[in-house]
């Protein structure tokens, strides 16, 4: 018998907050975790990786909760780091399970036996795949619809390249609420947004998106801020609150209240 993964006092490899919340925004932070199972120890990964960006979105979750408490929305996140399992790119993705992360070598993830990498699929993705699946589907009906937005941060030097922008607003087919917020971030005092930055769709980012908003209809956007703007509890709280205004503002033009779930008339 292959032994669990995951033991049982660690925990489901996904949480829920304020799953009750009154927004018609759900909030997702797939890389919310830098947390590794007990069973895999380090990955053989150096202690720097483990605490590094490559192997959670640094801020993402704090800034995603502050978000969540300040719309009243529901948060799912994962509990692990990606480095485990990449929970915004499917099974077959060849960087689901990284063997390296920019400069980071991850010698546990080479040549991963196909049942030790099923495992991971069947023990973190397909579980936080489906609780996604489940709290839209609890949050739809005749009368309202659901908006996805997923929060993740980047960071300022890729590969020795900085990058000078501090938010980057991100789609796949659907670009309505990215169109919307776009035209809307300068004069929320947002002037330095970008669309699908750092990374676009062709680099397999939006995964989440397409799996749960674009081919159900679901207005959705993927945040990315730049992660020295929100590493402290001061840019959280910040960022956290100007995200919402432009939220706001923008769901405004398809008649969505973020603040209290009812009819979507776009």
């Amino acid at each position: 018998m292959v032994r669990a993964l995951l033991d049982p006092s660690e925990g489901e490899p996904f949480q829920i907050e304020r799953a009750g919340g009154r927004s018609p925004v759900i909030l997702v932070c797939e890389h919310a975790s830098r947390r590794i199972p007990r069973a895999l120890s380090t990955l053989g990964a150096k202690p720097e990786t483990l605490t590094s960006h490559a192997a959670w979105d640094i801020g993402a979750l704090a800034t995603a909760q502050k978000l969540s408490a300040l719309l009243d929305a529901p948060l799912i996140h994962q509990r692990f780091s990606r480095l485990v399992y990449d929970c915004n790119r499917p099974p077959e993705a060849m960087d689901a399970i990284p063997e390296m992360s920019e400069v980071h070598a991850i010698p546990g993830n080479r040549t991963l036996a196909e049942q030790a990498r099923r495992q991971r699929v069947t023990e973190i993705y397909e579980p936080f795949r489906q609780a996604v699946a489940d709290l839209i589907a609890t949050r739809t009906g005749p009368a309202k619809l659901p908006v996805i937005v997923t929060i993740h941060s980047f960071t300022r030097v890729y590969f020795g390249i900085a990058r000078h922008r501090a938010i980057g607003l991100l789609h796949d087919r659907d670009r309505r609420l990215a169109d919307a917020m776009l035209q809307l971030a300068e004069g929320q005092g947002i002037a330095n947004a970008l669309r699908n930055y750092p990374y676009g769709p062709e680099d397999g980012v939006t995964h989440t998106l397409r799996l749960h908003a674009v081919q159900n209809g679901l207005l959705n956007v993927m945040i990315e801020y730049c992660s020295d703007l929100i590493e402290t509890a001061a840019g959280q709280d910040e960022w956290a609150k100007r995200t919402a205004r432009l939220l706001e503002t923008a769901l405004e033009r398809f008649h969505v209240d973020i603040y209290a779930a009812g009819p979507e008339k776009a």
